[in-house]
């Protein structure tokens, strides 16, 4: 071998390791911008999460269900009761009800049922199957000597409420669904192997990052400013705590659950329902099955996403109670 090959050979070797010099450089830079923006953004997270807590108003009443406190709001004194239930996910029912709550409360005395992991009421370990959620509701509302009154749900609630007008059928008066879900139309399957990397997400702080980020969900609805503070600073406490991701992880088998059950024929429904859903055609087509054989059913399409108790909260009031004067 010649000196000037082995003259070239060094040079390459020596280029080689400039070059991986630089990319373990460069990487380590990676690794040390992820792990800074990691730090500031869970200590962020951290210390708007303590000032939060101070700044966070206490609404409704606790009571106590299954060795746990749920919370309860109630507005109105109207002869009958309507209990409102919320979809997945809504942080604050009893705010986020509140231009419904508004319009039926002169006329009702209206219940707002915050189910554990929402709004102000704890959190629980225990299994959010279908039967649990809808025992735990039922004991609040004993608890509070509430028996007759009309169930209002919205989303999931439809799939849970299903099964309690089957179960309490004594108690309910009559059903309203507010864009409410149907069996047929099911969510994806969600295993606990897909939830852990949302809860380190959130135990990391880039939930609140995420909001950040994303449109305000009440902006110009009919929400004041103090009631939008309150609604976003119970979003970030809430949003994919644990007990919700147990919900989520047990909606498909809740789903298939309710694919057994139907209505009772004789109990008024009420369906408001989004006339244009982006997800699928049959949203319409499943709400009228689930009608068709009730002796008192009517589905009222309304031109508005899926929180349409937002957006349409007088014209959703006005239509239920001239349907509830013509039971």
């Amino acid at each position: 071998m010649t000196q000037e090959t082995e003259n070239k050979k060094t040079r390459s070797r020596t280029k080689t390791k400039n070059v991986l010099r630089i990319l373990l450089k460069v990487l380590g830079a990676i690794v040390i911008a992820i792990l800074l923006l990691v730090a500031i953004v869970y200590t962020v997270n951290k210390i708007s999460s303590h000032s939060e807590q101070k700044r966070m108003e206490t609404y409704g009443e606790h009571v106590s269900v299954d060795g746990k406190q749920m919370n309860v709001f109630i507005q109105g004194e109207g002869n009958e009761t309507v209990v409102i239930l919320p979809g997945f996910g809504t942080a604050a029912p009893a705010l986020d009800f509140k231009p419904l709550i508004s319009e039926l409360s002169p006329y009702y005395k209206v219940v707002v049922v915050e189910p554990f992991g929402y709004g102000l009421s704890d959190q629980t370990e225990k299994e959010r199957s279908t039967a649990n959620i809808v025992s735990e509701i039922h004991e609040a509302l004993q608890s509070l000597h509430i028996d007759r009154y009309i169930l209002m749900g919205h989303s999931i609630s439809g799939i849970y409420s299903l099964d309690y007008v089957n179960k309490y059928a004594k108690e309910v008066s009559a059903f309203v669904g507010l864009d409410s879900s149907v069996p047929a139309i099911s969510e994806q399957k969600i295993d606990s192997s897909d939830t852990q990397p949302i809860k380190w997400f959130r135990n990391l702080g880039f939930a609140r990052l995420q909001l950040k980020l994303s449109a305000d969900p009440y902006d110009g609805l009919p929400y004041d400013e103090q009631t939008k503070e309150q609604l976003n600073i119970l979003i970030r406490k809430n949003m994919y705590n644990t007990t919700q991701l147990n919900e989520a992880e047990r909606m498909y088998s809740n789903f298939k659950a309710a694919e057994q059950l139907t209505f009772p024929v004789n109990l008024p429904v009420l369906f408001f329902v989004q006339a244009n859903h982006p997800g699928t055609d049959q949203w319409i087509p499943e709400h009228e099955k689930l009608i068709k054989d009730s002796a008192h059913g009517e589905m009222v399409l309304l031109e508005a996403n899926h929180f349409l108790y937002r957006s349409h909260a007088k014209e959703i009031a006005e239509k239920f109670m001239s349907f509830m004067t013509q039971r």
